[in-house]
């Protein structure tokens, strides 16, 4: 039986359209992530990650070009799609567990057994004690961990990712990046993570997708191998080919600034 891909992205193009100019951000993208997959996006600055991510999620509408979640046509957001972002926009004057309830309010999809799937969540991230604390008694660590189930809580297939952990010092980046890839292993949920760490991108990920700028289109495509996939994030840094791989991705990207100079 053949899966369908949780994304496909066909023939994208993306026109920004202001006052004095229409700038071409994404041209001829053509992608496919499967069950289960998390793949990472990298590339310098204004070659259209972010874009991409919005449009994926229903936030933009393609200028040409059709975009898939499980086989249907994206028309706008969805429930089946979860996006995190990163600042954790929690609202200050809101509870933690009413900040993790709010995509079930928005929804409609509020009820006992979803509250009590959130709680298990909040407990699950060690959060299990916060349920009634306001975000600003929170470390901005245990803050993304709200924010990551209030994502889940709607239990979404497909997690976007926008470069959660690049506003946390790096001790609590790591203990992030494992959370999140055991999160989504355990669920069976597929990632997409927009990221400028190329580290992170190597030890999280199951392919590491390299994107050039001016416009925003795929330029080359990286398949980690397994022993690295498979393993831990925080322990994937320490296997045999993680430098090898990262130099041959650091080559790319240095070769496309050149470009750009």
């Amino acid at each position: 039986m053949i899966q369908v891909p949780v994304v496909e992205v066909k023939d994208l193009d993306l026109v920004y359209v202001t006052d004095r100019e229409a700038l071409l951000a994404l041209e001829g993208l053509n992608l496919s992530v499967h069950p289960g997959e998390f793949i990472s996006l990298v590339g310098p600055s204004g070659c259209g990650k972010t874009t991409l991510l919005s449009v994926i999620a229903g936030l933009l509408p393609p200028s040409r070009g059709e975009i898939l979640v499980h086989g249907k046509p994206v028309s706008g957001p969805s429930p089946e799609v979860g996006y995190m972002m990163q600042q954790d926009y929690l609202f200050p004057w809101r509870t933690i567990l009413d900040n993790a309830l709010l995509g079930l309010e928005l929804t409609g999809r509020l009820s006992k057994s979803s509250k009590e799937a959130v709680l298990e969540l909040l407990e699950g991230m060690g959060l299990g004690n916060t349920g009634n604390l306001y975000p600003y008694q929170l470390s901005g660590g245990m803050r993304q961990r709200v924010a990551l189930v209030r994502t889940l809580a709607t239990n979404p297939d497909l997690l976007l990712l926008d470069e959660p952990f690049s506003a946390l010092d790096y001790q609590t980046k790591l203990q992030l990046e494992d959370l999140v890839v055991d999160t989504l292993r355990q669920r069976g949920k597929t990632g997409v993570l927009v990221t400028h760490d190329l580290s992170e991108a190597i030890a999280v990920s199951d392919r590491v997708i390299v994107l050039a700028a001016k416009p925003g289109r795929i330029r080359s495509t990286y398949a980690i191998p397994d022993n690295i996939a498979r393993a831990q994030p925080f322990y994937a840094r320490e296997e045999a080919g993680f430098n090898d791989l990262f130099h041959e991705i650091w080559q790319d990207l240095e070769s496309l600034e050149e470009k750009e100079e």
